[in-house]
C-alpha cells in the first residue's frame, strides 16, 4: 500500500500533517479531522477566542459532529452558551427547524435542525458561528438559513481554517487557510 500523501500545517502553535483525499477526479483536499486531537482543540480553541474578544455576542452556534468539540472548548474559554445544530431530527426536538445543505465531504444532502429549545434559547440573540473547517460553505450557508429563520442576529462566523478561494472567506475569523490540491 502506498503511503498517503500529506500537507503539513502549524495551527496555533500545534503541527499536524493533514492526509489528503480525492473527492473528485484530480482534486485533493486536506483532511483536518478534530476529532479526539484535544491539544489542537484546546489551542485553536484559545486563539480564536482571543480573535472574538472585542466582537458582542450571546451565544455560539455550530453544526454536528466534528465541529461540536471546537464549539464546548470556546464556550469554556469565552463562558459563552453554544447550541449543536443536529443532523438527525428526534421527536424529542419538538418544533424544530430544518433547512438543507450539500456536504462536500459525502457529496449527499444533509439535513440541520435547530431543536425547539434551542431555538427558544437563540431566538433575537447575538450569535457566532463556528466550524472546523469551511470548504464549499455549504453547512455554513444552512447555519445561516436555520438561525434567520430564528430570528438570530448572527455577528461573527469562525472556523479553523478556510479552504478553496481564500477570497471568499476573507470576512471568516479563522486561524489558516488550506489550498485545493489539483493533478
Amino acid at each position: 500500500m502506498s503511503e498517503r500523501q500529506v500537507h503539513s500545517i502549524e495551527i496555533a502553535g500545534v503541527k499536524r500533517d493533514l492526509p489528503l483525499f480525492e473527492i473528485k477526479p484530480g482534486l485533493k483536499i486536506a483532511i483536518l479531522n478534530i476529532l479526539g486531537d484535544t491539544e489542537l482543540v484546546q489551542a485553536s480553541a484559545r486563539e480564536i477566542a482571543k480573535k472574538l474578544k472585542d466582537i458582542d455576542y450571546d451565544i455560539l452556534v455550530t453544526a454536528e459532529a466534528k465541529s461540536i468539540p471546537l464549539a464546548y472548548a470556546l464556550s469554556v474559554e469565552t463562558k459563552k452558551p453554544y447550541v449543536v445544530l443536529r443532523k438527525t431530527y428526534k421527536p424529542y426536538m419538538g418544533d424544530a427547524l430544518k433547512a438543507e445543505t450539500l456536504s462536500i465531504t459525502t457529496g449527499q444532502p444533509q439535513v440541520l435542525i435547530l431543536d425547539e429549545k434551542d431555538r427558544q434559547l437563540i431566538e433575537g440573540r447575538k450569535v457566532v458561528i463556528v466550524d472546523d473547517v469551511i470548504s464549499t460553505g455549504s453547512t455554513l450557508q444552512g447555519m445561516r438559513m436555520i438561525l434567520e429563520k430564528a430570528s438570530a442576529n448572527i455577528v461573527a462566523e469562525t472556523a479553523i481554517l478556510t479552504e478553496g478561494d481564500r477570497a471568499q472567506w476573507m470576512h471568516i475569523i479563522s486561524l489558516g487557510h488550506l489550498p485545493l490540491f489539483t493533478d
